[in-house]
Parts: structure tokens; C-alpha cells; sequence
């Protein structure tokens, strides 16, 4: 791979809602919470994928997940 070249998507010049996501959880004592994941750099940070099928192709068939608008 080129430098000019990422393994992932850039962002987007303009911002569009992304409308419903798909957001991993896990369960908890006060019931299911959104799963977070660390950055490259170590911070941490909420997921949340456009299609279900997104969701199970990158984190597997038994993870739990619930549908969230982008500003929750």
C-alpha cells in the first residue's frame, strides 16, 4: 500500500446523518450497554455500523446489538 493510501474510509467533507445504526453492546448489571473500543492512539470510543450485516461481519454472529439514531 501506498502512503497516499488507508485501509480505512476518509471522513466525509460534508456531514450527513447517518441515520439508524447498529451499536454493540454487552450486558450488565443494569442491563445492556453500548460496547466500547479503543482507538489507534488508546482513547476510547462508541461504534456503531450502518447494517446489521456490517455489524456481523466484523465482530461476529453472537454479538448483541441494538438500533440507535446518530445523536443518542
Amino acid at each position: 500500500m501506498s502512503p497516499v493510501e488507508h485501509s480505512e474510509d476518509p471522513e466525509p467533507c460534508e456531514r450527513v446523518p447517518a441515520g439508524l445504526l447498529f451499536v454493540p453492546v454487552r450486558s450488565g448489571p443494569a442491563g445492556c450497554t453500548a460496547r466500547f473500543f479503543r482507538t489507534p492512539l488508546g482513547g476510547r470510543t462508541a461504534v456503531g455500523f450502518t447494517s446489521a450485516a456490517k455489524l456481523t461481519a466484523t465482530l461476529g454472529t453472537d454479538q448483541a446489538s441494538i438500533r440507535l439514531c446518530e445523536p443518542a
